[in-house]
Order: C-alpha cells, then sequence, then structure tokens
C-alpha cells in the first residue's frame, strides 16, 4: 500500500469513526441502520478481545453455513490463531493448530464469485477496470452494474467480494474446493487474493483486536510460535437473549452514509476514493 493510499486510509477511518454512535456527534435517525440478524453475527472471544464479525450468507452461501455451524457446535473454542503475518491476516480454525487440520465435515467448494439481485442494496463509490466498485451491506465487492439484471436468465448481475481489511475468508490448501473449517481475518488490503480465495464476511468491531494478534515470522510463512486463542466463538443467534450482542450499521444507501463517503473523497488524494478505505460505521451494544 502507497503512502497516498495509507493517508487516504486515515482520513477516511476518521471521518467514518466520528460519524459512530456514541461520539460527540448528533446519531442519526433509525432509519438509516439496519440491525444484523442473530444469525449473521460472529462473535469472537480471543485472549486479546472480542471481534465480532457480519457474515454475509449472500455473499458466499455455503461458507457462512459452515462457519455458523462450527461455531454454535463450540469447534472453534480454545483453537490457535496458528498463522498471523504482519500488515496482512491472522488465520485460525485448524483443531491441529498447525495449518493442516480441519474438521470431520467434506470440504465446500469455492465460492470466489457470486449472483447479485435486486434484494440487497448496492452502493456505487467508484468505477475500476473490471466493474463498479462499492459495498454491498458491509461487503466491497465489484459487480456489473444493475442494467446487466435485465438482461440475464437469472435476473441478476456477477460480482466478487474484495479482501480489504476485515474481511473474513475461507482458507484452503492447492485444491481450490478444499475450504473446511480454517478461515483468515484480512488486517489490510491484499488485491492479490481477490477471485482466489472465498469472503464470506467483514469486521464489524474488533479490527484492532485481530491487528493485535501475536505476529509470526515471514520467513516461517507467519507461524506463530507461542499464539492468541479463539477462547469462546458462537453466532449471536445461539447465545442466550441475555448476553446477545446486537448490532446496527449504517445503511449504505442513506444520505448519512452518501454525506461520509463525499467527505471521504474530498480528503482522498485527487479525490480518488479505494473502495477499501469505505466502510459503513458500526454500533455493538450488549453482551
Amino acid at each position: 500500500m502507497s503512502v497516498k493510499t495509507m493517508t487516504a486510509a486515515v482520513l477516511v477511518a476518521g471521518l467514518l469513526a466520528a460519524a459512530t454512535p456514541g461520539t460527540a456527534q448528533t446519531p442519526a435517525p433509525a432509519a438509516e441502520w439496519r440491525t444484523v440478524a442473530p444469525e449473521n453475527l460472529l462473535i469472537i472471544d480471543t485472549s486479546k478481545g472480542r471481534i465480532v464479525v457480519e457474515l454475509d450468507p449472500r455473499v458466499a452461501p455455503q461458507s457462512v453455513a459452515r462457519i455458523r455451524t462450527l461455531a454454535d457446535q463450540g469447534f472453534y473454542d480454545g483453537l490457535k490463531f496458528h498463522r498471523v503475518l504482519d500488515g496482512f491476516m491472522a488465520q485460525t480454525g485448524d483443531p491441529l493448530g498447525t495449518g493442516e487440520g480441519g474438521s470431520t465435515l467434506p470440504d465446500i467448494p469455492a465460492e470466489f464469485t457470486f449472483r447479485r439481485g435486486r434484494d440487497g442494496v448496492f452502493t456505487q463509490v467508484a468505477t475500476g477496470p473490471t466493474g463498479l466498485l462499492g459495498l454491498l451491506g458491509s461487503m466491497p465487492v465489484v459487480t456489473q452494474p444493475n442494467a446487466q439484471m435485465m438482461v440475464t436468465a437469472d435476473f441478476k448481475a456477477g460480482a466478487q467480494a474484495l479482501f480489504c481489511p476485515g474481511v473474513a475468508a475461507m482458507a484452503r490448501n492447492n485444491d481450490l474446493n478444499s475450504a473446511n473449517s480454517q478461515f483468515f481475518l484480512m488486517t489490510a488490503q491484499n488485491d492479490g487474493l481477490n477471485g482466489l480465495y472465498t469472503p464470506f464476511g467483514r469486521i464489524l468491531s474488533g479490527l484492532d483486536v485481530a491487528r493485535s494478534l501475536k505476529k509470526g515470522p515471514e520467513g516461517a510463512g507467519g507461524q506463530v510460535a507461542d499464539p492468541d486463542v479463539m477462547i469462546h466463538a458462537r453466532t449471536a443467534a445461539a447465545l442466550p437473549e441475555g448476553s446477545r450482542p446486537t448490532a446496527r450499521v449504517m445503511v449504505t444507501s442513506s444520505p448519512a452514509f452518501a454525506a461520509l463517503v463525499e467527505q471521504a473523497r474530498a480528503a482522498a488524494p485527487n479525490g480518488r476514493l479505494n473502495v477499501c478505505d469505505i466502510q459503513p460505521p458500526a454500533q455493538i451494544t450488549g453482551g
């Protein structure tokens, strides 16, 4: 990431954080916020703090189903962040702690792309060489325009989620269809992974926690000698109501979010936004 891009990211992050509820600013009306369904809210309590991830079954339905199943079975409890690379990602979900293990469930196929329908609001923030860049919920994506839906048999447009900071994705071996239980959390942008791994969600809260996890040396592929662990991981739906967190996320089609994007665009070098610099503010309460 270039110095200019890093500077833009810092400016955008500051603008978005300033609009998050709980700050000195007046919160936006409730209609400008959506509540994440409990089954789509993954709560990961680590030895460094809590990470809250929004799962998106529109982007990767089989991967989301697998993460929900294993999390709610308690499979992830106590597992290590066995591979962590500074400025890249933190990988976990292996019961062996070596990067070679998995669950007893069958592997799931790659979900590198998906079909986007009109049931989900896509908010464009830029144009790329292969399509429109923007947000579908919390997920950064590149997609065909809505007009493409009028000429396709399924009335949908092709789309692909992108590897921006906070994105959660399935790990795999050299076989493209070998995802099982392991996943990783992006701590920085990495365009080289786009279209090669399956993103299934994005961190709403706790990116700083993911970035604070013990790192492994690059020469050893990021393998951590004394790793941090996932103490407890469940979807909110699997938690007792009294200890169940609630997440609200700013609606990307709202005037409030549009104003944030324009502020960020004005602060970006040459007015050019990187889609990875934009994420809707989120509010986590309870739990």
